[in-house]
């Protein structure tokens, strides 16, 4: 397993966010679902524009092994979307914390971190599932 990064926050469905510097955040799903889902062959992103609620459904991954849907970790509206992923998904695969982002969000509200897991939590919660 890769070392998670330190500066994300985590969400119980192993999606990842990272606060930018002009407020808004970068989601996409972690190392750990990248890996279970296997190569993945398709990715559908949502619309730049479109409004998402936290917990909503906002992004579809697709593998040779099943499709998994991409939750908003936040509330809020998509700013950008990783257009490289349409032609290349396995981008997820080898960088998940990288160039294999899935969208751009700006917040609805306040960030609450409280909703959200530190690297540390994320761990245990990972150390949890494989046991």
């Amino acid at each position: 397993m890769s070392e998670l990064p330190g500066d994300l926050l985590y969400t119980n469905d192993h999606e990842w966010l990272r606060r930018e510097s002009d407020g808004s955040v970068t989601v996409g799903i972690t190392d750990h679902a990248a890996t279970a889902l296997g190569d993945l062959v398709y990715v559908e992103l949502p619309e730049v524009g479109q409004d998402v609620d936290a917990g909503g459904e906002m992004a579809v991954v697709e593998s040779v092994k099943a499709a998994s849907d991409v939750y908003a970790p936040v509330a809020g509206s998509v700013a950008a979307v990783n257009d490289d992923l349409s032609d290349d998904p396995e981008k997820i695969n080898a960088d998940p914390y990288g160039d294999g982002w899935i969208v751009r969000m700006t917040l609805a509200d306040a960030l609450d971190e409280s909703e959200l897991m530190t690297p540390d939590e994320y761990q245990q919660l990972l150390d949890e599932l494989d046991d």
